[in-house]
């Protein structure tokens, strides 16, 4: 057995919680690499909303899922903060990478008010036994404060209501990331 790094393993906990037909969430759309492994588990049943503020994630988005042939996404360039104007729930799962678009401007990064508020409307959409990822990349500047934000906010949410598992190599130069998967009970 190999260990997985945070995000194939983002992505084995996607593989066990969602299944055909249902909804879910891609919070910061990237690359499309997220929306697109959520239209596959989804199916053409399903429907995955993606978010991203930045118009080169949304158009490569986009691309990535007519490349792929998937037509059960919606992709906006809003704030993943407002999702819930246009996601109703429930959700069985959802998804963030916090940091900067790869590629893009590394100035623009995930901030710690509008990620909390995200995380909380999607703990609010969340079903029973469905599962909030979060791979949280902090080895650029305001990355770290964005960190404890969340690893704060995290560690209070009840236990009788959530599980919180925390993931991260601990022996990784260049702050490794830390993936945090949110359980509803």
């Amino acid at each position: 057995m190999q260990l997985q790094s945070a995000l194939q393993f983002s992505h084995t906990l996607l593989e066990q919680v969602v299944n055909p037909g249902d909804v879910v969430v891609d919070a910061t759309a990237g690359m499309g690499h997220d929306t697109l492994k959520l239209a596959q588990l989804v199916g053409p049943t399903g429907h995955v909303y993606s978010f991203d503020i930045q118009a080169p994630a949304v158009t490569a988005t986009k691309a990535k899922l007519a490349e792929a042939g998937y037509h059960n996404a919606t992709v906006l360039q809003q704030g993943h903060e407002r999702l819930d104007e246009t996601v109703a729930g429930p959700i069985s799962a959802a998804i963030f990478n916090l940091g900067y678009l790869p590629r893009g401007d590394h100035a623009l990064i995930t901030q710690p008010a509008t990620t909390l508020t995200a995380l909380q409307k999607c703990l609010g959409l969340l079903a029973p036994e469905g599962v909030v990822v979060v791979v949280c990349y902090y080895g650029h500047p305001g990355g770290a404060t964005e960190k404890t934000a969340v690893l704060g906010w995290a560690a209070q949410l009840p236990q009788a209501d959530f599980n919180v598992l925390q993931y991260q190599f601990l022996n990784q130069v260049h702050e490794p990331p830390i993936l945090l998967a949110i359980q509803k009970r």
